[in-house]
């Protein structure tokens, strides 16, 4: 008897569905797509209706003739690829492929044995308008990469790339830096009154100063200051005025890619690409032991909907109500943002009964972080809004008027379990005097009552400059992206990594143009300015939507796209100049002609020349001390970049007389059994110690330690943890 097939992309995802299916079921995998466009060529055929030319994936060989041996041997075939755009390419893909008759298209939101078994009765034909909105994507992408990079390469340098979203990305980043550059900072005052009242002495709170005689005040000057301080010696202050308001906060929705990508960012400082590999991991399913087995312990990752099914609702109340009380339930719906894919639920747990307490000692430290802030934010979605008494004092002194605000926590609501962190605030730094636009300082405030008088403690006038916008952060540029509509969360984290290459840098989280990032995006400025538009790139993404919902056909939205970009192209390949990129100086001599060295950037990033080149071509690659002794001849063991491929390794930088390397980073530990070195690398993610003598040997000690060391409290940026850490991710 011909047993069903069922085929993912994932091997670990094959693994958790074969667990918990019936027997009967086979479960294959086909490790992601299983054709693409040629890497060499266009492979549009723009003049037949962008007709494209998909190749079997090289390497791919061998999964292709399982997979077709399966499929000989099975019963009923169904694709169980990604609940999204990419995840039906791959299935139509696998379709053609496998030359299925009639495939059937199973989504899996979930991968828990009941959302398997639902799934599996309610099976579909291959959605092809997402098939079409996945190809035009691709397409599209193609012809700006393929058609505008020559262009940079000739023009600029070698191993550049333009990208249809990538490029926007990176003016975001050159425009915000022209801010900074062109911002004037101002000076202003403010004098701050330290004040207590007769009652409760003990309670001393802060006042602005904020109007003289009834208008607001700007105070420019130390001068002026000081003229208000001594206006106001000897002065009566009183209480003019109570307001008293109930404030309600309601929770946040539960998490889209977006804003998981965002809260991750900024609460764990884990980087986005970071970030979708460990929610890739708890969506595909880990093994909890017992009668659970192996489950997906979160839905699908990539999503824009803030929507949850009633079942998840059921169950977040019977667990609000169980562990807080009726009063902290709400169950209230979040509106779905406007033009967001609809198509399957939030991010949220698959049970709110696995809490993150009894994860614990199942999860690894960040992939419980990671759960633990999708779990807080699903429960708290579910939960009352928090209810805060918050009060406005303004407190009169002859002409002048101060004001402290101070809230009180009435009923904790939502905040019981969870509170969102925040971007650095513009508010607080767009040039406003004053402050006039950041939000009232919260204060402890004893109880007053009007025309009551106060005891003036102190009297404090203080210096403060205007500040310029903030650089972005990856959370910051995400969230940019997202509200300019520019391409897909589920693309973000390749984003922010391919504009790294080349074109931004980060320092300290914050991103900062390149010279070349800003030449280039001067260049697509000038004479692509439909590429880098942001309301043209959102409106792509308005008419992928269409095709996607079957009002826009896919061949059209090419067409109009193609033709102005292909007449615009033969003028700018008659027209670009030759950008010459200036070299940075350096305080080396080269050791072969005694020519000063320079620093160039080359098809993997920087490196060292000979200012000499061509006639001199002595290069040598820009290396990081790592702080780490060499174990042969105790030199120091450097970064390095590899000159064919661009891979990171180390070495001693006593090389060629010590030609001590290693592709895994050494640790300043040795190991505790043999005392050989140890060495340290990312599998999945996850920092794995060995020792380099034998592998068997137990540096778990080693691996505590820097565990501990990089406790959940630690703000990464801090000590040597950090830099292990950071030197992981890259």
């Amino acid at each position: 008897m011909k047993k069903p097939l069922i085929i993912v992309e994932s091997p670990k995802k094959a693994q958790t569905i074969k667990k918990f299916l019936p027997p009967r079921f086979v479960v294959k995998a086909s490790v992601g797509h299983v054709r693409d466009l040629p890497k060499s060529t266009l492979g549009v055929d723009v003049d037949n209706s962008f007709a494209p030319k998909y190749l079997t994936i090289k390497g791919k060989g061998d999964i292709i003739k399982e997979l077709k041996s399966a499929v000989k041997s099975a019963g009923e075939v169904y694709l169980a690829t990604d609940p999204d755009r990419e995840g039906e390419a791959i299935a139509w893909h696998l379709a053609q492929l496998l030359k299925l008759d009639q495939p059937q298209r199973i989504k899996l939101n979930e991968i828990t044995k009941e959302a398997a078994l639902a799934a599996l009765k309610d099976a579909q034909p291959i959605d092809m308008d997402l098939v079409n909105a996945q190809q035009a994507r691709r397409i599209l992408d193609r012809l700006v990469g393929y058609k505008i990079s020559p262009l940079l390469w000739a023009k600029v340098g070698g191993g550049l790339s333009a990208g249809r979203v990538q490029s926007v990305a990176v003016k975001l980043i050159v425009d915000r830096e022209r801010e900074i550059a062109a911002f004037e900072k101002e000076e202003y005052w403010t004098v701050t009154a330290q004040l207590a009242s007769e009652r409760s002495p003990e309670v001393v709170f802060p006042a602005d100063l904020i109007e003289r005689r009834g208008e607001k005040l700007q105070i420019r000057s130390g001068d002026e200051a000081a003229a208000i301080v001594k206006d106001l010696d000897g002065a009566e202050f009183r209480i003019a005025s109570i307001k008293k308001r109930e404030v309600r906060r309601n929770a946040p929705a539960p998490f889209t890619t977006s804003t998981l990508q965002q809260e991750a960012s900024r609460k764990l400082r884990l980087r986005v690409r970071r970030t979708m590999q460990i929610a890739q991991g708890l969506y595909e399913g880990v093994d909890l032991g017992g009668s659970e087995g192996t489950v997906g312990l979160i839905t699908y990752m990539r999503t824009d909907s803030t929507r949850i099914s009633e079942q998840a609702r059921d169950h977040a109340r019977e667990f609000v109500v169980q562990t807080y009380g009726e009063a902290f339930h709400s169950g209230r719906a979040h509106t779905v943002p406007a033009g967001a894919q609809d198509a399957h639920e939030a991010i949220r747990p698959t049970s709110v009964f696995h809490t993150p307490e009894k994860m614990a000692g199942i999860l690894k430290r960040d992939d419980l972080r990671l759960y633990t802030l999708i779990w807080q934010r699903f429960v708290a979605s579910q939960m009352a809004p928090a209810v805060l008494d918050q009060t406005t004092v303004n407190v009169a002194a002859r002409d002048f008027t101060f004001r402290a605000t101070g809230s009180i926590v009435k009923f904790a609501g939502f905040t019981r379990v969870y509170d969102e962190a925040k971007d650095e605030s513009k508010d607080e730094t767009d040039g406003s005097p004053a402050g006039k636009n950041a939000a009232p300082k919260k204060v402890r405030l004893p109880e007053l009552e009007d025309g009551q008088r106060l005891d003036r403690r102190g009297l404090e006038p203080k210096q403060h400059f205007t500040e310029p916008p903030p650089r972005y952060t990856e959370a910051s540029l995400v969230k940019a992206l997202e509200e300019n509509g520019i391409g897909r969360p589920s693309t973000y984290a390749s984003i922010v990594e391919n504009i790294q290459r080349h074109y931004v840098e980060q320092t300290q989280q914050k991103f900062a143009p390149t010279e070349i990032g800003t030449a280039v995006n001067d260049l697509l400025v000038e004479h692509f300015p439909k590429i880098v538009n942001l309301k043209f790139t959102a409106g792509m993404e308005g008419d992928l939507d269409k095709v996607e919902h079957g009002s826009e056909d896919w061949v059209e939205v090419l067409q109009e796209f193609y033709g102005p970009f292909a007449a615009v192209l033969i003028e700018a390949e008659q027209k670009l100049p030759k950008l010459e990129i200036r070299d940075e100086p350096t305080d080396e001599i080269c050791p072969n002609c005694a020519r000063p060295m320079v620093i160039k950037t080359g098809r993997f990033g920087k490196f060292i020349s000979c200012s000499g080149y061509p006639e001199c071509k002595t290069t040598k690659a820009i290396v990081k001390d790592t702080g780490v002794k060499c174990p042969e001849d105790g030199g120091s063991i450097i970064e390095r970049k590899s000159k064919k491929t661009g891979k990171i390794f180390f070495g001693c930088d006593k090389y060629p007389e010590c030609k001590f390397v290693s592709w895994d980073r050494p640790v300043p530990e040795p190991c505790p059994v043999c005392g050989s070195y140890v060495t340290v690398k990312a599998r999945k993610g996850e920092p794995v110690f060995a020792c380099h003598a034998d592998k068997e040997h137990d540096v778990s000690a080693i691996a505590r330690a820097r565990a501990a060391a990089e406790s959940p409290g630690d703000e990464p940026g801090d000590g040597a943890a950090a830099q292990e850490r950071t030197a992981l991710e890259v």
